[in-house]
């Protein structure tokens, strides 16, 4: 069976600006606003920390031992990291061979349950505050980002629109956590995943 690089697993797997920092988010909100305002640079943050898209998302009850082996499976996974943002969402069959490989060898079924595990992870880091650590719901930070911009009266009209317009398809594609349990346990190995995906 082939297996599908979802683009959660290229945002999990690459780092860059952290879990859910996708490609192609941190490319547009590069191009889009070089010389943002404060509250255009708070939109582009919470765009950039946005989960993967609900449709891409299996949210499942993580396990203490899942997430303890999606950390030992960074390692392997950062050396064919290059290989994974090169595909992006079709990787050919030797890079799915690979990721399978590596999956397995980490006690995964396969490559799509490790990149559920990955999923769910990051929609748990995409919420926890840098400084605080205190989680707050993804869908929750947006509509918060989104009454900021609303009331900023220095954003120019037209870039208000724009930026409301893309934190609505935000909140509207960015899942709900069904799982709150899962926030305790991602806080647990917090220091131990953010260390694994540097």
């Amino acid at each position: 069976m082939a297996v599908s690089l979802t683009r959660t697993a290229v945002r999990v797997f690459i780092g860059g600006l952290g879990l859910c920092a996708a490609i192609s988010i941190a490319a547009a909100e590069d191009a889009a606003t070089p010389k943002a305002a404060p509250a255009e640079q708070g939109a582009a943050n919470a765009a950039a920390a946005t989960p993967p898209a609900s449709d891409d998302v299996k949210q499942i009850k993580l396990t203490d031992d899942q997430v303890t082996r999606f950390i030992a499976a960074q390692t392997d996974l950062a050396a064919i990291a290059s290989k994974i943002q090169a595909a992006g969402d079709k990787p050919d069959s030797a890079l799915q061979t690979e990721l399978e490989s590596i999956a397995t060898k980490h006690g995964f079924t396969n490559f799509a349950e490790l990149d559920d595990v990955a999923a769910n992870i990051s929609i748990v880091m995409a919420g926890l505050d840098a400084t605080t650590g205190n989680f707050v719901d993804p869908v929750d930070a947006l509509k918060k980002e989104r009454d900021d911009v609303q009331k900023d009266n220095s954003i120019p009209e037209a870039d208000k629109k724009q930026l409301l317009d893309e934190l609505n398809e935000a909140i509207g594609t960015t899942p709900k956590l069904q799982y709150k349990e899962n926030v305790d346990l991602v806080k647990a190995h917090r220091a131990e995943i953010e260390k694994a995906l540097q």
